[in-house]
């Protein structure tokens, strides 16, 4: 089958156009340094074209109010060129919990994207993954200085972004669920037991200090964001970080 991978690029884009491609499939990148904006549409017909299956990786460059607006524009317009030019599937990767964290103005979005494919025309699939392991790093470093790191002790699934693609490419060479796969790490960790996990393999000898209203992830009430009736991924953190 042919492939257009939207956002084909990025961390996990590229290990699905290569994934793809390995099973015998012609799976073709797409992004912003290949001439394709899925924002002004340019380059989206022939991105599309002769394609079986769509698969959108794109992501809103801020986790802000203007979320929801890149996401709109974007499935509108992704839509409306997949539909005349005859795809038969349409696949995005969105959050487990997604739905249920309406505090959060990116969760929101993400929630709007997936209603405007199932609302849609063309067959579709859905990948909810938890929280990528890759992100960690990341998600310190916004509330940590010389000393410290703080973080809420919110229960996350952590999975990692090998497994996230090997999962978005076998939906998308499958047949459309028309509806959605949950997908996560085989472990349940609390955001401040991770990052004290993280630290301590790096050497890092910075403390981390449990604070339920540090960061992003403060806002999230329960597990939300976990779920252990998900297709569950073989990597443990530890093994990854290794």
């Amino acid at each position: 089958m042919k492939f257009a991978v939207i956002g084909g690029t990025g961390l996990i884009g590229s290990q699905v156009v290569e994934n793809l491609n390995s099973a015998g499939h012609e799976a073709v990148p797409h992004s912003k340094s290949s001439g394709v904006d899925v924002i002004s549409g340019r380059g989206l017909e022939e991105a599309v074209a002769g394609a079986d299956v769509v698969v959108n990786l794109t992501n809103s460059p801020t986790f802000d109010e203007a979320s929801p607006a890149f996401f709109r524009t974007s499935m509108d317009n992704l839509l409306a060129e997949a539909g005349k030019g005859g795809v038969g599937h349409f696949v995005i990767l969105s959050i487990v919990g997604t739905d249920r964290v309406p505090e959060l103005d990116y969760y929101r979005a993400k929630a709007l994207q997936e209603e405007i494919l199932a609302a849609g025309p063309i067959p579709y699939s859905i990948v909810r993954a938890t929280q990528f392991m890759e992100f960690m790093d990341a998600v310190m470093s916004w509330t940590a200085d010389a000393g410290t790191v703080r973080l809420p002790a919110t229960p996350i699934q952590p999975i990692a972004a090998r497994d996230v693609a090997a999962e978005v490419a076998e939906v998308a060479a499958g047949a459309p669920l028309n509806g959605i796969r949950d997908i996560a790490g085989p472990e349940i960790f609390t955001l401040d037991e991770l990052g004290r996990i993280t630290l301590a393999h790096k050497g890092d000898d910075r403390t981390v200090v449990t604070d339920p209203t540090a960061g992003m992830f403060a806002v999230v009430k329960g597990d939300v964001l976990t779920d252990k009736d998900a297709h569950l991924a073989p990597t443990r953190y530890t093994d990854w970080l290794s």
